[in-house]
């Protein structure tokens, strides 16, 4: 983002005579959180957002980008949205948000879970798979996607053995209630949709006692993320996912930043050493 603002306030082309500013909030997944970030948004900020010559000194919030998750955008949303006050989302893709009269000025860039889940359920159709589990996300995202899933399965003449809900925070006798469930099951297809974050605590729970030879079939939120793709049993997992594209610009930027630009910030902070694999700590001698 920080880069795309700049490409903006340098381009005599995008939004001539306008100057953009920003701040970035980290809402961590959380709905305390991002409710916290829209009070704040809604109630103004600094007088001074980005001084640069010419740069308006209005502290009033015109947008905000984000939040990645669906039900976390939906907090911001009921704050905000009484401002008119948009919201631009990268990766809230729960189809609840597409309802304009419950969500007049919320806007996104990544299309509804109702595509997703419609392809999903193609998906397995298409491999003649016809008795599977399911597994979801007890969030907006996962009630929202595995709903609409379920509802094309059973028009493709899709059985479901069985449809467990969880989330992150649960207590580990639920998460161990839903993985025992895949254990003993006789369906050898388990759809998952879910987030990365919820499904890193179920397949860690997996991992203390490896089901049978499973196969997965995930949504977008995990079934691209390396980390969980490193756990043996979900080798040959498919899905669906967001297709990657080229940022012209945008390695030399990252790549140009200094030591200290980079320590400056957080953001660029843990981006840095999470690439590198590296410390960004100050010498105290």
């Amino acid at each position: 983002m920080i880069f795309a603002i700049e490409e903006i306030n340098n381009s005599t082309k995008l939004l001539p005579g306008v100057r953009l500013g920003y701040q970035i909030f980290d809402t961590c997944a959380s709905v305390l959180v991002a409710t916290q970030v829209a009070s704040q948004l809604s109630n103004g900020q600094d007088p001074v957002f980005y001084k640069v010559n010419n740069c308006s000194k209005s502290g009033v919030v015109m947008a905000a980008v984000g939040d990645s998750g669906s039900t976390p955008s939906i907090s911001i949303l009921r704050m905000i949205g009484s401002f008119k006050i948009p919201l631009v989302s990268h990766f809230a893709t729960c189809a609840c948000l597409s309802d304009k009269k419950q969500f007049p000025t919320f806007f996104r860039t990544i299309p509804s879970d109702h595509y997703q889940a419609d392809a999903m359920a193609k998906l397995v159709k298409h491999f003649g798979w016809t008795w599977i589990g399911a597994v979801h996300s007890d969030s907006d995202y996962g009630n929202n996607g595995i709903a609409s899933f379920l509802a094309t399965a059973l028009r493709e003449g899709i059985c479901v053995e069985y449809i467990e809900s969880f989330y992150r925070t649960d207590p580990r006798n639920k998460i161990r209630i839903v993985a025992d469930a895949i254990r003993r099951s006789t369906a050898i297809v388990v759809v998952a949709f879910t987030a990365a974050g919820d499904m890193k605590v179920l397949l860690e729970e997996l991992k203390r006692q490896p089901p049978p030879p499973r196969q997965w079939i995930g949504s977008e939120g995990w079934i691209t993320d390396p980390l969980l793709m490193s756990f043996s049993f979900c080798a040959g997992a498919i899905g669906v996912a967001i297709q990657q594209s080229v940022i012209p610009g945008l390695r030399n930027f990252l790549l140009d930043l200094s030591p200290s630009e980079v320590a400056a910030s957080p953001v660029l902070t843990e981006f840095w050493e999470d690439t590198f694999n590296c410390s960004l700590t100050k010498n105290l001698y």
